[in-house]
């Protein structure tokens, strides 16, 4: 007897939303999304390609048993057809056959001698099977009532669409659970920290300025012309600036990290890595979603998308997100005393596509994207940490701060970017052009100092490190981007499997003019310039040495050049009579490189190695604020050598996956920035340590235990030491050093683990579904670890994270009205209320940062 179908599950749209994420127990076909046409066009590209491709158009996902796809080459063409006509076409002549898992996910497999298809297709239910001729063809495919089967994921780690089971790199992809999951209560980028083996995210300016670490490697330079060696790709345009690097994550289509060296493809500035976003693209059909929430603290989170055809050739999608919570941190400094002063912010953002398609060959994708933040900046807290230990003092309370300027924090920032994507897809090649433009105005005041002044100069004793006091003097900064403008160009040109050897080579251009300021007071004013122009070629090839063996290989030439000023505008008498502008000009060349081979080991295993060079140009820093005797500094290029090896496997008829790697590398020259160790003037420098090396690995592993029952595990270990027995900074007057010291009252960092690198980061995801009348109901749950770290190269016992481990819970019901999914959910963040000292400051005292509170709320999500 057949299982009664609901008549809310015939919906394509709510099949493809709940089946996708949860399973289901019920298995059927989508009559309504077979009969649906959309436009597709498809180059002579490699079968399982063009299905990916096809599958994406109709919302759904291609898993394949075993490599049936592979060495074959899909027929090119284009135009309107259904789902059933699209993959028809495409399995013409080849001996395979598809059918349903379930309605968001297709199979393919070789056809079944002696069962009679429709076509080439087979639609299943979860009934029971009183064919006899389909029931012995089961036997050989991995199906079965209540059985579980993971997404098969693609990504374009190698600008190409690839299954990432056969890419040769360490590649991790946020799915998009974890993604709505963390995002909801108007998180910033900083979500993705930890929530990725070996990939760490912090900041010192709140919700802009991320700064990026993969496998321990990154920079700590907080001057608005840091260079970093993770990059950042969004819709296949480098951000460059820090600052940029903050625009808001939403209406993604992927979300990857490639970890080590990518030098090759991607280019300049990604010794350890890049994180790369891909929004989600225009479509014919008509359709988006919108959701909101509301959570802890006042805070309200809204964003959606619509998207359809304008014309039978042109197409648009348009994206808004608006975060907003209230200031909620009250100041108690004596004579400043103010409620709700400090926390809050209003983030706005907007990306307009628009997808010019004349013919099946010819693309033309236009993107414009704006965001406007008004808020404050990171709130320190002056004397929060106990001397001689890395905890709290009594009476420490995040709600509030004792700042003599919190009246005056403020951040703003001003992003408007926009690109062009050319794309001509030939029968042998596909030629690609990418322009891309970015701006940036910013302006972000802070009390830095943390807390307000209770001693002077002539009498220190008023100082006794109580909570909320500083010795001395107060420090109020300020730094500032009034003119900022980067252009970016690139040319590729890729074969389409033309044999055994496939390539693509290119050039790529990029220049960025940077105008910024520090303002701390009327006090103290330093402008500085820089103009950095950077070009290089690449070329890069895979040859297919067997059925079993692939090598890919590429070269790329790089050229970097930077013109940098820095002139002290207003300075005080104690900081001596220096109004003359001082110049620094860098340029370098290099050449990286990488090379690796994959082994299909079995149907389901591929065994991978890659070693790679990697490059970073020369970065300039001219801190001169204050001090009589200022000087820049300069960091010369770094480069990295890296080795990987792992392994990628499909197990358990495709309900797991586990991918590991192991890799070693060894930096020279790596660019870190440090306390200063001038004679006077600079708080910060940059320095060359000799040589960094680290190891280690990291494991993803995906699990459908039922239909119902998906988990997901992911852990690393990154072991990183620096190796220079020369570079010594300067020392933390109230600090507990641990930091040996030389005759000069420096501090060396030999030995020493790279700062803002845990050693072990891990983290775990669960979702549970079950059928509650005409809908889904379904609990999901998020953990991270991170061990501890070290805030700065000062190896000191109060600048320190302890290991931390954050959670969340999100519990929700999926159902349809008519043709709109819709989904309600409750959340909580942070539910263990755990309160961490995420990062620290010295000027002069023990200020600290601190992580977020336990946040409540709710979300509704409608999708059509």
């Amino acid at each position: 007897m057949k299982t009664h179908i609901p008549k809310w599950k015939r919906k394509p749209i709510v099949l493809s939303v709940i089946l996708s994420l949860a399973g289901s127990l019920s298995v059927v076909t989508d009559v309504s999304a077979q009969i649906k046409q959309v436009q597709i066009k498809i180059a002579a590209i490699p079968l399982d390609n063009a299905l990916q491709n096809v599958a994406k158009k109709f919302g759904k996902q291609i898993v394949f048993f075993s490599n049936v796809a592979n060495g074959l080459t899909a027929e090119a063409f284009s135009g309107s057809y259904t789902e059933e006509e699209a993959l028809d076409l495409l399995l013409k002549n080849t001996e395979l056959q598809y059918r349903y898992i379930n309605s968001k996910t297709i199979a393919i497999e070789k056809a079944i001698e002696g069962v009679k298809l429709d076509g080439k297709k087979r639609v299943e239910t979860n009934s029971l099977i009183n064919d006899q001729a389909q029931q012995n063809a089961s036997n050989d495919r991995p199906t079965g009532a209540g059985k579980g089967t993971i997404e098969n994921i693609t990504v374009t780690a190698q600008r190409r669409t690839q299954n990432l089971q056969e890419v040769p790199i360490s590649v991790s992809v946020m799915k998009d659970d974890l993604l709505d999951s963390i995002t909801t209560n108007g998180a910033d980028i900083r979500f993705m920290s930890a929530r990725i083996p070996s990939l760490k995210i912090e900041s010192s300016f709140g919700r802009s300025f991320p700064r990026f670490y993969i496998r321990g490697l990154g920079n700590q330079d907080f001057d608005l012309n840091a260079s970093q060696p993770v990059s950042l790709i969004y819709d296949d345009v480098v951000q460059e600036s820090p600052i940029l690097k903050g625009f808001p994550v939403f209406d993604v289509e992927s979300v990857e990290v490639l970890r080590g060296p990518q030098g090759t493809l991607f280019g300049r500035n990604t010794p350890a890595g890049l994180v790369k976003f891909t929004s989600k693209r225009p479509t014919q059909d008509f359709g988006g979603y919108f959701s909101a929430s509301y959570g802890s603290l006042n805070t309200l989170s809204t964003q959606g998308a619509l998207s359809g055809g304008l014309t039978d050739t042109l197409s648009v999608r348009v994206s808004l997100l608006n975060q907003t919570r209230d200031d909620y941190i009250d100041t108690q400094a004596p004579g400043f005393e103010e409620k709700d002063v400090l926390g809050g912010y209003d983030d706005r953002a907007a990306k307009v596509q628009v997808l010019y398609e004349p013919s099946d060959k010819l693309s033309a994708l236009f993107n414009y994207h704006t965001r406007d933040l008004d808020g404050t900046p990171t709130v320190f807290r002056a004397s929060a940490i106990k001397p001689g230990t890395n905890n709290f003092v009594e009476n420490f309370d995040r709600n509030i701060v004792y700042q003599d300027a919190a009246q005056r924090a403020t951040q703003s920032v001003k992003v408007d970017g926009g690109s062009v994507k050319l794309e001509y897809l030939d029968n042998d090649f596909s030629y690609t052009s990418v322009t891309g433009y970015e701006s940036v105005e910013m302006f972000s005041r802070a009390d830095v100092d943390g807390g307000y002044r209770v001693s002077s100069f002539g009498d220190p004793s008023g100082y006794t490190g109580e909570l909320g006091t500083v010795p001395l003097f107060s420090v109020e900064s300020a730094d500032g981007i009034p003119e900022h403008s980067q252009f970016t160009q690139e040319f590729r040109i890729a074969s389409n499997e033309l044999g055994r050897f496939d390539y693509q080579a290119g050039a790529f251009f990029f220049t960025e003019t940077f105008h910024y300021n520090e303002d701390g007071s009327v006090k103290r004013y330093l402008q500085q310039n820089q103009q950095t122009d950077a070009w290089a070629v690449f070329f890069s090839g895979d040859y297919d040495v067997s059925d079993e063996l692939s090598i890919t290989g590429g070269l790329r030439y790089s050229k970097d050049e930077k013109e940098y000023t820095a002139q002290r505008i207003i300075s005080t008498s104690s900081d001596g009579e220096f109004f003359d502008p001082m110049y620094a000009n860098t340029e370098d060349s290099a050449i990286s490189w990488d090379l690796s081979a994959t082994y299909k080991y079995s149907s389901d295993t591929n065994l991978y190695s890659r070693v790679a060079k990697g490059f970073r140009a020369p970065s300039i820093q001219g801190r001169v604020v204050s001090g009589n005797n200022p000087q820049l500094s300069i960091a010369d290029s770094e480069t990295i050598h890296s080795i990987e090896v792992g392994a990628k496997s499909d197990l358990l008829d495709g309900s797991a996956r586990v991918n590991f790697d192991i890799f070693y590398f060894e930096m020279d020259d790596q660019q870190l920035t440090a306390q200063s160790s001038f004679d006077e003037g600079a708080a910060k420098e940059l320095l060359n340590i000799d040589k960094t090396v680290g190891y280690g690995f990291e494991l993803e592993a995906e699990y459908a235990i039922t239909a119902d029952l998906l988990t997901t595990l992911g852990v690393s270990y990154n072991n990183t030491e620096i190796q220079d027995d020369n570079a010594a900074i300067s020392t933390c007057d109230f600090c507990t050093v641990r930091n040996p010291v030389d005759e000069n009252g420096l501090i060396g960092v030999d030995g020493l683990s790279l700062p803002r690198a845990p050693e072990w980061i891990g983290n775990f995801t669960m979702r549970y579904s079950t059928q509650v009348g005409d809908g889904d109901l379904y609990f999901y749950t998020d953990w991270s670890y991170a061990s501890e770290v070290q805030f700065s190269l000062i190896d000191a016992v109060e600048m320190q994270q302890d290991p931390y481990l954050e959670g969340g819970i999100r519990i929700g019901y999926l159902f349809a009205v008519n043709d709109y999914d819709m989904e309600v959910a409750a959340y909580g963040r942070n539910i263990t209320d755990e309160t961490a000292l995420v990062g620290g400051l010295t000027i002069n005292n023990l200020a600290g940062i601190v992580n977020e509170g336990r946040a409540w709320g709710a979300d509704f999500k409608v999708k059509f």
